[in-house]
Parts: structure tokens; C-alpha cells; sequence
């Protein structure tokens, strides 16, 4: 017997409440609202628009690094400084190092690509908030603890989306508090998960919209905020490094930004195509807190927050199609980022503009076609934002080279405006380039000094159980597991063998672990997922594609305030 469920009926619905989606509901109303005041009896009048969000309020999941290039905000939001906008800082001095272990190299002039003067520092968290206060102000209704788990279709169109069941327990199992998720029903449905978005996944396979491009490709953030004993960085002030401590057939590397109130952004980012399934993202941050010229940057100072996230890298070549019959794709989950500018907020705040112009259109004509809405893929083409990503189209694809190569080459386009590798440059997915423990260490068993293990302190240097608490992140345990093992066969045998369960190591919040059972002998895999972040590094990086990463609970995860 199906289970009864509540339908609610909307004009247009915004799977998750990050910046692409907020951005694009309060462009919307905007047009809206402008249009009525001059159209007399034509007026398109009101508009249920929702936006689901899984976290337990708008921002608890918003994390980014993060520089912001303030122009689609300013075309959003002309008077955001009036309106109190929570920028960190304008962006007026910055630099950039080559570290060794112990030393510096400062670059004599910032890289054309890498140059923020005039961008602001930014806490993603707080940008989120203050947004979705705009979008709630105009009329926008906000929906956070409710996660959209399954897409709705009606021959072939996408009507809206489910949301999860409440109170399941962990066998499956209704409890007494058990509360069934409702549909969702909307005349178009806009996809704003955010990177490697689950819902996402499952239209780009359905709808073949990656069909002739590359693959997805991403790379891991991890970050702290830090106070500090006194003001050493100034609001605004941007550090990027490479080098150590990641090895040079790594792509990746670390920023510090400064933010007001003493507080500094420290992190880094690691391209999730390496190839060492002993590399640990976490462990390689925290040896970057370690380098003389950050350690005496925090030292003094206390740790507040952290967090973790994956951002989609594969650049220009690996956008799938944006449009299909009912609905569109926006912000991270549209692989929209350019990884040499380290940028993706105006991405999303651009696509989300451009996709409620779309909508706009097509509620005065009465037309939301597949026609229409594909309107969207085309003026997003000739935005200023996609045709700096085109610039830079294999941008990624030569950094899988490794760090000098790639670094030679991403000059060298810069330099002839994009005409350096202008055909597309292919790739494999990130986890078909981890190599086995044998090609990488010559056995099967490596020692913690070869794979670069290292202890922590707890002053500087934190492990991940102690960074997960300064995340915030929770879960409703009596429930099932949303991190899905499809074969725990291979955990224990070839995955066990071969790569030495790399999900202990590139998990950057502890939420895998391999346990023995001391009476039998025999392994066994625990999921902690009350630990996870919501990262998805591990939907990307599993060397057998053998873990899936969907949805908890509404409410859960990471409760962030200043990421």
C-alpha cells in the first residue's frame, strides 16, 4: 500500500538554500515586484517560491573559502553596504609564497589570475544568512531541516522533488515521532545542492546532461577559523601559498584571510585527483599550520571554528547541460568554478540571476517550455563569468601533470588569452587516479613515517575527532547511515589490499573506521556518520565508487556560524 503524503503545490522550487539559490529567489522577486508596479492589469501577481534546505537554518552549511568578487552582488543588491552585507574586508593588500618545509619564497608580483584588489573577504555562512533574510523579506519561503531526496517525474518532466522521511530509525524502522516527507510539486524545480549534490547526480544520469564533456572533477577544502591575540592580519588581507607541504605531483595549496575581530581564515585546498592513497588532506593542513610563517601567525591564538568541502574543479569542459524538461542546475552543482581564480561565488550568484531572468521570462509568457528554460545555458554562455572560465578551460587538466607543468602552462594561456591548449584536454574521474599501495610505496604495508603521519598537539596542530567538535556537526544517530557501503566485501578484501582503505585517511572528519574484532580476528568498517561534515570527498574519491553519499535527516551536519 503507498504511504499517504502531503502535496504541496508551488510555482517555483530551489533544492538547497546556498548562495546560487538564494541569489536567484531574490532576483526573481526583484523582477517581479518591478514588473507589477508598472503593468497595470498585466501584473504576474504572487508566487509561492520555496527554497529547501537541508541544514537546521539558512548559512549552517555555507562554507567556502573565501574571496568574493562583489559584481553580481552589486547588481543584486546596489545598496548591499547599506544594507549591512557581512563582508570580512575589501581586499587591499595581498601576496603570494612558494613554501619549503622550513622556508618562503615570495612571489615579486601577485599572478594577474590570483589578484583580488577590489573583491572582499567574506564568511560564506554569515553571506548565506544575510541573504536569505533579503529573499524571506521579499516573500520567499524558506524551508530549512528539509532535504530533497528524490526527484519527482511526470513522463519524462520533473515536477518537484520529495522530501526525507522523519524519525526512521536506524533498522528502518518507524519511531513514535515518525513523520513522512511530503512532495513538492512546482512548475520548475531549480537544483542548487551545491557540489557533487546528490539530487544533481541523479538528473545529469537520468537526462545524459554530461553527455561530451569531462568528467567532474574536485578538490577538498579544509579549513579553521582562528582568533587571534591581536589584529596581525588585516580585515581584507589575502595570503595564497603553494608548495609545501603537498608534494609536487599534488595540485593544491593554503590561504589565509584576514577577517575582522582578530579572526583569521586558514585552510587549504587538495585536488582529489592525487594519486598516494595514503594522502590524508587533514593530516597535510594541519602540516601547513606547522610552516614557521603560519604557526607564528596563529600562535597565541584559538581555534573557533572548522569545517570541510569539496568544490567542483573540472572547469569550462565539464559544465553539464544546465537545462531539461521542468527544471535547472545552478551554482556548484553545475560545476560552476573557476579553480585558477580559486572563485565560485560569483558563479553561483550569476547563475542563479541568470536562471530567475529564465523563469521571468517565461511566467510573462506563460511559457516554461524545455525552449525556455533553456535560455538560461545560452545567457549564461555569454556572461562575463563564463567567458573568463572559457580563458582558463584547461586550467585543471593541466595540473594533473603536476605543479610545475601545470603552473607553466596556466601562464602561458593566460598570457595568449586562452590560445594555449584551446581544444579540450580529457581526464578520468579523480578516484581512477589513486594508485595501489605497491605502485606507490613498493608494499602493501607502509610505515607512518613514509606516509608522512604525523602527532598532534592540540594547540596547533588538531586531529579530526577534536576539529569535527569545532564544527558543530550532529546527527540523529537512531536513524540509517547516509553514507551508503554498497559492498562490504570489498572494504575488507581487494579495497583492504590494494589501497589500505584510504576512506580512514581522505575522510577529513573521521567518519570511517577500520575496526578488528579481537576474538575472531576479523575486520569491520564503522561508520561514524554522526561525524560528517557533508564534504562529499567520499562520494568522489573511493577508489570502487563503492560509497554513496546521500541526504540525512533534515537538520543535521554542520551547524556553521563563521565559515
Amino acid at each position: 500500500m503507498t504511504e499517504s503524503r502531503d502535496v504541496m503545490e508551488v510555482d517555483v522550487l530551489y533544492v538547497g538554500g546556498g548562495i546560487a539559490s538564494l541569489s536567484s529567489a531574490l532576483h526573481l522577486t526583484n523582477l517581479i515586484k518591478t514588473h507589477d508596479e508598472k503593468a497595470g492589469d498585466k501584473k504576474i501577481g504572487e508566487l509561492v517560491i520555496a527554497i529547501l534546505e537541508k541544514g537546521f537554518a539558512p548559512g549552517a552549511h555555507g562554507i567556502s573559502g573565501a574571496v568574493m568578487d562583489p559584481a553580481p552582488l552589486k547588481e543584486l543588491v546596489p545598496d548591499f553596504l547599506e544594507k549591512g552585507a557581512p563582508l570580512e574586508g575589501e581586499v587591499k593588500k595581498e601576496s603570494v609564497y612558494l613554501l619549503t618545509k622550513s622556508g618562503k619564497i615570495k612571489s615579486p608580483i601577485t599572478p594577474p589570475p590570483m589578484n583580488n584588489h577590489g573583491n572582499y573577504v567574506v564568511s560564506m555562512s554569515k553571506l548565506n544568512q544575510w541573504m536569505a533574510g533579503l529573499a524571506e523579506a521579499n516573500g520567499v519561503n524558506l524551508f530549512p531541516e528539509f532535504a530533497g531526496v528524490e526527484v519527482l517525474y511526470d513522463d519524462n518532466k520533473v515536477i518537484g522533488v520529495r522530501t526525507g522521511d522523519k524519525g526512521i530509525d536506524a533498522s528502518g524502522n518507524k519511531k513514535s515521532n515518525y513523520e513522512p516527507g511530503a512532495d513538492l510539486h512546482a512548475r520548475v524545480t531549480v537544483f542548487g545542492e551545491g557540489s557533487r549534490g546528490s539530487l544533481t547526480k541523479d538528473l545529469i544520469k537520468h537526462f545524459e546532461l554530461d553527455e561530451g564533456r569531462n568528467p567532474a572533477a574536485f578538490e577538498v577544502g579544509v579549513k579553521e577559523v582562528w582568533e587571534l591575540p591581536e589584529q596581525r592580519l588585516q580585515p581584507g588581507e589575502v595570503v595564497h601559498c603553494m608548495g609545501y607541504p603537498l608534494k609536487s605531483d599534488t595540485f593544491g595549496g593554503g590561504f589565509i584571510y584576514g577577517m575582522k575581530d582578530k579572526m583569521v581564515s586558514v585552510g587549504q585546498l587538495t585536488s582529489l585527483d592525487y594519486s598516494d592513497p595514503c594522502l590524508d588532506p587533514h593530516r597535510e593542513f594541519q602540516k601547513f599550520k606547522l610552516h614557521p610563517m603560519v604557526s607564528e601567525l596563529l600562535k597565541g591564538g584559538k581555534l573557533i571554528q572548522y569545517g570541510a568541502k569539496t568544490a567542483p574543479v573540472g572547469g569550462y569542459f565539464s559544465i553539464p547541460k544546465l537545462s531539461f524538461p521542468g527544471g535547472m542546475i545552478i551554482g556548484d552543482g553545475a560545476n560552476l568554478f573557476n579553480g585558477q581564480k580559486i572563485k565560485g561565488i560569483d558563479l553561483a550568484m550569476r547563475s542563479g540571476m541568470l536562471a530567475a531572468q529564465a523563469i521571468f521570462e517565461g511566467l510573462l509568457d506563460d511559457d516554461l517550455s524545455d525552449v525556455r528554460l533553456a535560455s538560461y545555458a545560452k545567457a549564461m554562455s555569454e556572461s562575463k563569468e563564463i567567458k573568463s572560465l572559457y580563458k582558463v578551460r584547461n586550467f585543471h587538466q593541466a595540473m594533473t601533470r603536476g605543479l610545475y607543468p601545470g603552473l607553466l602552462t596556466a601562464v602561458g594561456q593566460y598570457l595568449l588569452g586562452g590560445r594555449v591548449l584551446s581544444n579540450r584536454l580529457s581526464s578520468k574521474p579523480d578516484h581512477e587516479h589513486m594508485k595501489t599501495l605497491a605502485e606507490k610505496y613498493g608494499t602493501s604495508t607502509p610505515s607512518a613515517d613514509a606516509v608522512g603521519d604525523i602527532k598532534y598537539d592540540k594547540q596547533l596542530t588538531y586531529d579530526k575527532e577534536t576539529d569535527v567538535y569545532y564544527s558543530g556537526a550532529t546527527h540523529e544517530e537512531a536513524q540509517p547511515s547516509h553514507l551508503r557501503i554498497g559492498d562490504l566485501d570489498i572494504c575488507y578484501g581487494e579495497c583492504a589490499e590494494k589501497y589500505g582503505n584510504p576512506c580512514v585517511r581522505f575522510c577529513p572528519a573521521s567518519v570511517y573506521e577500520m575496526t578488528v574484532d579481537e576474538a575472531t580476528g576479523k575486520k569491520a568498517l564503522k561508520v561514524n556518520f554522526s561525524n560528517c561534515v557533508h564534504c562529499k570527498t567520499c562520494d568522489v574519491k573511493d577508489p570502487f565508487e563503492n560509497i554513496q553519499w546521500v541526504p540525512p535527516e533534515g537538520g543535521g551536519g554542520p551547524k556553521y556560524t563563521m565559515m
